[in-house]
């Protein structure tokens, strides 16, 4: 059951979830249906006539949204254990003070987020916003009409629409597309990508031995390991964590454009494109590089077999004791790493590499420029308040002052502005590892800096760069020499194909994680590789692929 949170004074929703959720049966009979008339093509004109009550009659780039009569929205909230939701959050305070808007809102925590997301659309009975959704999620939702195609109301959201033609965002939309042509979520943009992931490891130790901050390929970093390894024969020179789901997921996926293939969280649905059409991932020269680099670590006793299978927290305390001298980390873990590193008492030093080249090339993950979004329900479209909860999502999420507001908070109170490019935290609150030890937090106690409300926490580049420590930002520089690889062209599926994919691509993910991980811990030998490859072709890969070859050269034709 989801939790019903109000902020202070308002009005509860008239219709509980749990009667919604026991209608679910019929409604999986029966659909949900999007609005029978008005809705506007992409690039065709809506009929707001008795739908734009609240709304500003003048809205365009850089106004302030001010609804003309108070507005409450619907609110599908992902809470976070980290700030949980308080009716009294200064954010709450500030949109009802100066933008006249309230939510009435229904939450779930992070850990059941998903789950209960697709539980309350398929019950009919979601929010209007249907907040922290990544792109790709939505695609599940899109055949029984319970959301809004948002590719059809984008047009009314001046912000939106600044941005993808100032930052040329058409090309990243495009992935977006569902097979009508249409895209069925709002997605947060980033003006330029920004790294995040990468090794930390014991900078003193590196030192020591006069090992480089920045090795040039993966050949010279695997060398490193092997002179740490030497000087301390007893240690792990490299542990690794996120392998709750399958092995390593977050450092193969941050790994793997350097090997010209996709892996671990970047993974996706198995595809890569080779130039003239989709391969399997998993099947490809480039995974299989991949896989016997990792392979060759732990067969050399470079990398601890243990991180394979271990938790997050057990590769944490081996790092920060010492037993190992390396893992992966992002610009926020290293702050935690640090921390626990003092909790124990070691004597270390730790920062972050830079990711190195490997034999396809010093390359980026395509892609990283649209990033968690939100969805709409179809229902709003028949509101009377429709047209004002576009431009309120417009102002909150796409514009300069709403991001700057929904990150940073309320100038004089939260923060200090130093020219137009730099903020200053008050000493009093701490946040993103800014002003440690400060009494107060900018997410828990305020509410802003919050997942739910700012999509990238900035999406502009000084904006989503403003809240990173002088390291995170030594190595986004670092990273920046990197090429961006090239997007793959769009192969939206209709529904009957969509369910068909879905019954292979499952069993041929597990098969990968399992063989991934059976490679690389020495279990099945490489020299098997194409016996493994064989048994993905037992598993309907070629029919798989035969299906999305055929929607890209589909959408290719029609569009």
């Amino acid at each position: 059951m989801t939790q019903q949170i109000r902020p202070k004074g308002r009005a509860r929703r008239g219709a509980m979830l749990a009667g919604a959720l026991l209608a679910a049966g019929a409604l999986v009979l029966s659909g949900c249906s999007a609005p029978d008339d008005g809705g506007a093509a992409e690039g065709g004109d809506f009929d707001f006539t008795g739908k734009d009550v609240g709304a500003m009659e003048d809205y365009g780039v850089g106004d302030t949204f001010t609804a003309t009569d108070p507005l409450e929205f619907g609110l599908f909230y992902r809470d976070h254990p980290n700030y949980p939701i308080d009716e009294n959050w200064l954010i709450f305070e500030e949109l009802e003070a100066n933008q006249k808007v309230t939510f009435d809102v229904v939450s779930a925590p992070l850990s059941e987020w998903d789950q209960r997301k697709s539980l309350v659309i398929g019950a009919g009975d979601a929010p209007d916003i249907i907040s922290v959704t990544y792109p790709g999620q939505e695609v599940a939702f899109v055949s029984g009409g319970a959301i809004l195609p948002a590719s059809d109301f984008v047009q009314y959201m001046p912000n939106y629409m600044d941005k993808v033609e100032k930052w040329d965002m058409e090309a990243d939309l495009d992935q977006l597309r569902q097979e009508d042509g249409k895209y069925y979520v709002f997605p947060g943009f980033r003006e330029e990508p920004r790294p995040e992931y990468s090794y930390a490891v014991r900078t003193d130790i590196w030192e020591e031995l006069g090992l480089s901050l920045e090795p040039a390929t993966f050949e010279e970093f695997a060398e490193q390991l092997r002179t740490v390894k030497e000087a301390y024969p007893d240690l792990y020179p490299m542990t690794d964590r996120w392998s709750a789901n399958g092995p390593i997921e977050g450092t193969l996926g941050f790994v793997s454009p350097n090997f010209g293939t996709s892996a671990g969280w970047g993974f996706g649905e198995g595809l890569w494109w080779n130039g003239e059409e989709f391969e399997y991932t998993g099947a490809t020269d480039g995974y299989r590089d991949l896989v016997e680099y990792y392979a060759s670590l732990v067969e050399e006793g470079l990398l601890d077999p243990e991180a394979i299978t271990q938790d997050d927290d057990q590769a944490l305390q081996k790092f920060a004791s010492g037993q190992a001298l390396a893992i992966g980390t992002n610009d926020q873990e290293i702050v935690r790493y640090r921390s626990t590193i003092e909790e124990l008492g070691t004597d270390a030093e730790i920062g972050m590499i830079r990711v190195p080249a490997g034999p396809a090339g010093d390359n980026f993950q395509s892609g990283q420029r649209l990033v968690s979004g939100f969805m709409l329900s179809s229902e709003v479209a028949e509101s009377e308040n429709f047209l004002a909860l576009l431009q309120f999502l417009d102002w909150l999420y796409y514009s300069d002052e709403g991001l700057e507001f929904a990150k940073w908070g309320v100038e004089g109170v939260t923060y200090e502005k130093e020219g137009d490019d730099t903020w200053v935290l008050n000493e009093n609150i701490t946040a993103m590892g800014l002003n440690p030890g400060a009494p107060e937090n900018l997410q828990a106690d305020y509410g802003f800096s919050n997942g739910v409300f700012t999509l990238v926490h900035g999406s502009t580049l000084a904006l989503d760069r403003s809240m990173l420590r002088p390291e995170a930002l030594e190595f986004v520089e670092s990273m920046s020499s990197k090429k961006v690889l090239e997007l793959p062209p769009p192969a939206p599926l209709d529904e009957i194909e969509r369910e068909q994919v879905s019954l292979y691509q499952s069993a041929l993910k597990d098969h990968v994680w399992q063989n991934t991980a059976s490679f690389i811990l020495g279990q099945r030998s490489m020299d098997e590789w194409d016996d493994y490859v064989s048994e993905l072709e037992g598993m309907n890969m070629p029919a798989y692929l035969d299906i999305v070859n055929a929607a890209q050269e589909r959408y290719a034709a029609n569009n």
